[in-house]
C-alpha cells in the first residue's frame, strides 16, 4: 500500500481543521483535554455543532444522512480532532448504534431514529456485558419473550457506559434458549424513560461515574423495537464488535492525544535541571511508543483504505489492532504519569470543579485520571486474552 500523502487527503486535513477551529469553543476543548466522563449537555453541545456543520456522521453513507467519507478521510478528521482536544463524542450512537441502523434497520426504523442521532437529540447506550457473560457474551441471560405484539425483556447488564445520561439503549437478548447460544439472540432498543429500567452507578478507580448497572424488569417493547429478524443478534453484534475494535476500543485519536500531552510535559518538566525531553531514559522510552502509535495508524489506514480484507480475515485484524492499541494506550498512559515526577500521583482534579477552583497546571490536568482508567482498556470491547484466541482459533476456521 502506498502511505503517501494525497494532495487531495491534505487539502481535506485543511479544511477539517479549520471547521474545526470555528466550532471548538475553550469549553469544549478544556473538556476534550480532561477527558473525563462526558455530561449529557457536552455530548448534545458538541453533536449538535457537527451536525450543523455538516458532518454530524461524516463517515457514513450520503444516503443515510452522513458526508459519505472515504476511510482515510475519516481517519484524518480523528487525527485532527484528537490534535485539535476535540472532545467525546456519542459513540455509542454514531459509531456504534448508526451503521447498525444503516444496514439492518426498516425504512420506518430509520426515519425514526437516524436524526435524532446525527443532531445530538438522542444519547445511545450499548447493553451487551453481563455479570456473567462480558467477552463471553454468548453465554448473556437477559431474556426478550414475545407477548401482545412486542417483547417482555427481563435480565442484568453490566459495565454500561453512560447509561445514567443515555436516551436509548440497545442491547442483545436471548429470545430462544432451544438452539444453540449464539443462535438464539436478538438486537433490540428500548427507551432509558421505560417502566422496567433501572440504572445503578459504578464508580471507577479515577472517581468518576459513566459506568453503570442496568437492571431489566417486565421492560415491554414494541415489536418495532426488534433491530433485524429474531435470532439474527450475534450476526448484528459481530458487525457492531469488529467496527468497535478498530474505532472504539483502539481509540487512534488517545493515543494521538496522549502523544502530544507527553511531548507537552517533555517541554516543561525537568530531570536534574535539564529538560525532560533531554533525559535518555525518557527519550527512548518515547520513541518506542511513538513508533507504535504510527504503526497502529498505518495499519488502521490500510483497512479503511478499502484493503482487502474481510470475514474472519477482517476480525482478526481487528482483534489484533484492539490489542495493540490498547497495550500501547496503557504504557502511554503509564509514562505521561511517569514523566510529571512526584506531581503525578498528587494531581487528581475534581471532573466537577469550576474554571474558579484550584490551579491545575495546565500540562497536568487529567494525566492521572487516564492512568488509573488506562487499565480498562485491556477488558472492555472484549479482553485482550479472549481477543488473542480468536487470533489463535482463526487458522482452523474455530
Amino acid at each position: 500500500m502506498d502511505f503517501r500523502p494525497d494532495p487531495g487527503d491534505e487539502q481535506f486535513r485543511a479544511d477539517v481543521r479549520a471547521l474545526l477551529e470555528r466550532h471548538l469553543t475553550e469549553e469544549l476543548m478544556l473538556a476534550g483535554k480532561r477527558r473525563y466522563a462526558p455530561k449529557q449537555a457536552q455530548l448534545r453541545a458538541w453533536q449538535s455543532a457537527l451536525f450543523e456543520a455538516g458532518i454530524g456522521a461524516g463517515h457514513w453513507a450520503t444516503g443515510d444522512g452522513g458526508a459519505g467519507w472515504s476511510g482515510r478521510q475519516r481517519l484524518i478528521f480523528d487525527e485532527e480532532a484528537a490534535r485539535l482536544h476535540a472532545p467525546y463524542i456519542n459513540v455509542q450512537g454514531i459509531t456504534l448504534f448508526g451503521p447498525v441502523l444503516n444496514r439492518y434497520g426498516t425504512e420506518a426504523q430509520k426515519e425514526r431514529f437516524r436524526a435524532q442521532v446525527l443532531d445530538g437529540r438522542a444519547i445511545w447506550c450499548q447493553g451487551f456485558s453481563e455479570p456473567n457473560a462480558g467477552s463471553d457474551l454468548a453465554s448473556l441471560r437477559t431474556s426478550a419473550v414475545r407477548e401482545n405484539g412486542g417483547w417482555r425483556i427481563n435480565g442484568q447488564k453490566i459495565w454500561t457506559s453512560q447509561a445514567d445520561i443515555a436516551d436509548w439503549i440497545f442491547l442483545l437478548a436471548r429470545t430462544d434458549p432451544s438452539v444453540k447460544k449464539q443462535s438464539g439472540l436478538s438486537f433490540f432498543v428500548a427507551d432509558m424513560r421505560s417502566p422496567g429500567i433501572t440504572v445503578r452507578p459504578i464508580i471507577s478507580i479515577d472517581g468518576q461515574h459513566h459506568l453503570n448497572e442496568v437492571f431489566f424488569e417486565n421492560l415491554i417493547v414494541p415489536e418495532d423495537n426488534l433491530i433485524g429478524a429474531p435470532g439474527q443478534g450475534w450476526e448484528v453484534a459481530k458487525f457492531l464488535l469488529n467496527d468497535e475494535r478498530i474505532f472504539g476500543s483502539a481509540d487512534l485519536p488517545a493515543l494521538l492525544g496522549l502523544v502530544d500531552r507527553i511531548a507537552e510535559i517533555a517541554a516543561v518538566e525537568r530531570r536534574d535541571g535539564r529538560p525532560l525531553y533531554e533525559d535518555g531514559e525518557f527519550r527512548v522510552r518515547f520513541s518506542r511508543l511513538e513508533f507504535e502509535v504510527e504503526m497502529i495508524r498505518m495499519k488502521i489506514l490500510e483497512i479503511v483504505s478499502g484493503a482487502a480484507l474481510g470475514g474472519a480475515r477482517l476480525a482478526v485484524v481487528g482483534s489484533a489492532i484492539k490489542i495493540q492499541a490498547t497495550e500501547t494506550y496503557m504504557a502511554l498512559a503509564e509514562l505521561a504519569t511517569w514523566a510529571l515526577g512526584d506531581m503525578g500521583p498528587v494531581f487528581v482534579p475534581d471532573p466537577e470543579r469550576s474554571s474558579e477552583g484550584p490551579s491545575v497546571p495546565a500540562h497536568v490536568e487529567g494525566v492521572t485520571t487516564k492512568y488509573l482508567y488506562s487499565r480498562a482498556a485491556s477488558i472492555y470491547g472484549g479482553t485482550n486474552e479472549v481477543q488473542r484466541d480468536i487470533i489463535a482459533k482463526a487458522p482452523f476456521g474455530w
